[in-house]
């Protein structure tokens, strides 16, 4: 199957569109108070279910589900004692759906384990990721016009109107990040069969020196958004730890090295959506490189018995490669290219920069410096990082047009009929 026939057909399943439109509250002081109680109430709960599910796996007994979690939650709220031997009938003056949702969360790292997904569910800390969740859209009320948002046990709640929000509210998330308290509201709305506009195809290979290039020459400067406050965030991390631990002049320190982590995260993340959006308004294919991000930024230290070599310039080199957001890149581009109806396919990445587009030869003598490719066979010479998107391109209309249709992401899934979330918790292939 051909770009250009895909491009031709004509869709007419409606697609349901899932997402997220996140605000910046603006609290009272007292219901300041209440987001950090409840919050906590979420962390206690998610943290005494882990120690209880720890407990009966000692005792050989099964792990409950999330039903009998809920039974052991009712018991806490009405001032049972908690597996860590305290009782917490403050519990009850949070509201039980976030409670709830906690206990979900929980069952859902389980799972994630159990899959081996994700590493051992593990306790969570004060002042890390706090965040409660209200998932009956009932209980919530949008007042876009006034710019606020109604939650039970908090009230009206002001918030920055920065867009208006599209769809019906399925749910809300309360999160801190940096001092401040943010919503994410989470709608689905139907929309139109998305055909794209543009009938262009491209080949994206990703690097260090050069962050995205592109298989007609162009390509994206890195940002380095974590180099360039580097020293800034040593400086501010070295004057925290001469302060006296959770004192008044810690607590400032602390909030200085928050400031600075948000502010490198806000710029790397900006940058990223700028990107995916003018590549995938440009392109009705994208194929991109499907790397393990995870394997290529391991720890090169080895242990004691087999250390490892150039642990420094490996870490160096991890450091540069999450500073990229190569993942990110990848988790906005999909549900981007699908939402204006294009096709995005990961190729394997093996050799794609040691491949000659001219004659086809396989060397790693062809690439002898990072940006030189010279093939040795028929002489062609061009950019390394422009001969591996062109042979990414390649790869992909191959597989575009010789595999099954279940090989190509995002566009597929919208036309079948499901719905395309903005967040997916993981890009497929």
């Amino acid at each position: 199957m051909s770009l250009s026939s895909l491009i031709d057909q004509n869709y007419t399943v409606p697609v349901q569109r899932l997402q997220a439109f996140k605000y910046e509250l603006r609290p009272t002081g007292e219901q300041q108070r209440d987001l950090c109680r409840f919050a906590g109430s979420c962390r206690v709960v998610y943290n005494e279910a882990l120690a209880l599910q720890a407990a009966r796996h000692e005792r050989s007994e099964k792990k409950l589900g999330y039903a009998g979690l809920c039974k052991e939650l009712t018991a806490w709220r009405n001032g049972a004692q908690l597996p860590s031997g305290r009782v917490a009938s403050w519990l009850s003056e949070s509201p039980v759906h976030p409670l709830q949702q906690a206990l979900k969360d929980l069952e859902r790292a389980y799972a994630n384990f159990f899959a081996k997904r994700a590493a051992f569910p593990r306790r969570k800390k004060k002042g890390q990721h706090d965040s409660f969740r209200y998932p009956d859209p009932k209980q919530i009320k949008l007042d876009q016009a006034n710019s606020r948002i109604f939650l039970p046990k908090l009230g009206w709640l002001r918030y920055c109107n920065s867009r208006d929000v599209l769809g019906e509210v399925r749910n809300a998330t309360v999160s801190l990040s940096g001092g401040k308290w943010y919503v994410s509201i989470q709608t689905a709305r139907e929309v139109e069969q998305p055909v794209p506009q543009a009938a262009g195809a491209v080949g994206i290979d990703m690097g260090i020196a050069r962050f995205a290039t592109m298989s007609d020459g162009s390509f994206l400067a890195p940002l380095n958004s974590f180099k360039r406050h580097e020293a800034r965030l040593r400086r501010a991390q070295r004057a925290m730890s001469r302060k006296t631990k959770f004192s008044s002049n810690w607590k400032k320190a602390k909030a200085r090295v928050q400031r600075t982590h948000t502010r490198i995260g806000n710029a790397r993340r900006d940058y990223l959506h700028k990107a995916t959006t003018t590549i995938s308004n440009s392109h009705a294919m994208v194929s991109i490189e499907d790397l393990k991000v995870r394997n290529m930024s391991s720890s090169a230290a080895g242990s004691v018995e087999a250390p490892g070599k150039n642990v420094k310039a490996k870490s160096g080199l991890n450091k540069a490669i999450l500073d990229q957001g190569w993942f990110e890149f990848r988790r906005q581009l999909e549900y981007k290219v699908a939402w204006n109806g294009g096709w995005l396919v990961a190729v394997p990445p093996a050799n794609t920069s040691r491949t000659c587009p001219a004659c086809g030869c396989v060397s790693a003598e062809n690439r002898t410096t990072q940006a030189k490719f010279a093939c040795v066979a028929c002489g062609y010479e061009a950019h390394a990082d422009v001969v591996g998107a062109i042979n990414i391109l390649t790869r992909g209309l191959q597989l575009l047009e010789g595999q099954d249709d279940a090989r190509i992401a995002c566009g597929e899934m919208a036309r079948s009929g499901h719905s395309v979330k903005q967040e997916p918790a993981k890009a497929t292939t």
